[in-house]
């Protein structure tokens, strides 16, 4: 072997330790006590798990408070500011932001991101030509997978959509959508069911991003997904209209969503700070319960979404933080679902992206993460920090614990 992750403790495997045998890139073996020479680390009953997966984030307009303000902290003033900002992007800006932000992700067990990169007469293609190279470039620890969107409009936007179908061409895997930011929302969804079946690619759209749950343009893409034979490709974010729902309104949206296939990122962080601006007083949450659409058979995941701009001015990619701010903020208790918290930045997130060949078993790619812990509940609740990492199994970070220094 080429390494061996000795005395791990596996997602459901119970008490008993198990040795992790790496060949190459690949898992080789899981045994108790595997017979079998290779360099060697101790686990020592640590949690081993497969990699986080970020679902939605934002790399191209990442960490630019110092030339934004978010004074206000409403999206048409995040919308304004990134606008304008973003005028001024170069690809070398662009990439020296997405590598910080990369690596804030790869410091936090992350192993594959999808980043929504936005195209329009704005910017141009200068947000993909700066990103598009740190595929290959930090490929070494993590993958990433590019999202082509229009934030600010397509129909009412001229030049956008020749702008998306040339970033598609040239790079993008995912096509998205912001319709909330269209003269014509539903022409908007319209066009990028073209644009996905054009280039048989999977669809993820920023979706029902406000406070009135009265019309859900999430009907409409659970209706183009049936037509289309889209299930199981297509996904949606924000959707925080869901929060402010009726129970039967929300039981509807679920059964409709799982009845089709159409699964949900909740970006805790992005939704939390924006929504409720409004109200004067007792403001709501506007974070939709992905648990609750869990149970009714909808997949769900939980991302990052914008870090150190005016959508969202804090941010240090850890996902395990997303996991616990969602749960606090939308009342989580059960242990199983507190367990699915950590389902929704790991497994829930590999079948959304629909990642073959993931998890812990032998023959699958060895992209792991080590947490200092007995489980996935006490990771998420005590927001437990990555030990190590690895990529096809290559170790790619490393976290010293913390040591106190007790009085003699």
């Amino acid at each position: 072997m080429d390494r061996i992750l000795r005395r791990a403790r596996l997602l459901d495997r119970g008490e008993q330790l198990f040795d992790v045998g790496i060949q190459g890139t690949r898992i080789a073996a899981i045994e108790p006590q595997l017979q079998a020479d290779g360099e060697e680390l101790d686990l020592e009953g640590r949690l081993l798990s497969p990699g986080f997966i970020e679902t939605h984030i934002h790399l191209d307009k990442s960490c630019i408070l110092d030339r934004c303000k978010a004074e206000k902290g409403d999206l048409d003033e995040a919308i304004r500011e990134v606008a304008a900002a973003k005028k001024k992007f170069t690809p070398d800006d662009v990439q020296a932001r997405a590598r910080r932000t990369i690596e804030k992700c790869i410091a936090n067990g992350t192993t594959h991101v999808r980043t929504h990169l936005e195209v329009d007469p704005g910017i141009g293609l200068r947000g993909l030509e700066g990103v598009l190279p740190l595929i290959d470039e930090y490929k070494w620890a993590l993958d990433l997978e590019i999202c082509i969107f229009p934030q600010e409009g397509l129909l009412n936007n001229p030049g956008t959509d020749e702008l998306m179908v040339e970033a598609l061409k040239r790079g993008g895997r995912v096509v998205g959508a912001a319709p909330y930011t269209d003269s014509n929302p539903p022409g908007q969804i319209d066009r990028v069911f073209e644009m996905a079946r054009e280039f048989d690619l999977d669809i993820d759209m920023h979706l029902d991003f406000g406070a009135d749950p009265k019309s859900l343009d999430l009907l409409q893409v659970c209706d183009l997904t049936e037509r289309f034979g889209y299930g199981g490709r297509v996904s949606i974010g924000h959707v925080t209209k869901l929060s402010a729902a009726e129970p039967h309104a929300f039981q509807s949206a679920a059964q409709r969503m799982a009845d089709v296939g159409v699964a949900l990122t909740v970006l805790p962080s992005t939704d939390l700070y924006l929504m409720g601006r409004n109200v004067g007083h007792n403001p709501t949450r506007g974070v939709t319960q992905a648990h609750k659409l869990l149970h009714r058979g909808v997949n769900c995941s939980l991302s990052t979404n914008n870090v150190l701009n005016p959508f969202t001015p804090f941010g240090d990619c850890s996902l395990l933080r997303m996991a616990n701010l969602y749960a606090n903020i939308c009342h989580v208790g059960a242990k199983q679902d507190i367990r699915e918290c950590f389902n929704m930045i790991t497994t829930r997130s590999a079948a959304l992206l629909r990642l073959p060949n993931y998890g812990i078993a032998a023959g699958n790619p060895a992209d792991l993460v080590v947490l200092d812990c007995f489980s996935p509940e006490s990771a998420v609740a005590e927001l437990i920090a990555p030990v190590c990492a690895f990529k096809r199994g290559r170790q790619t970070m490393t976290r010293p614990p913390a040591r106190l220094h007790r009085p003699h």
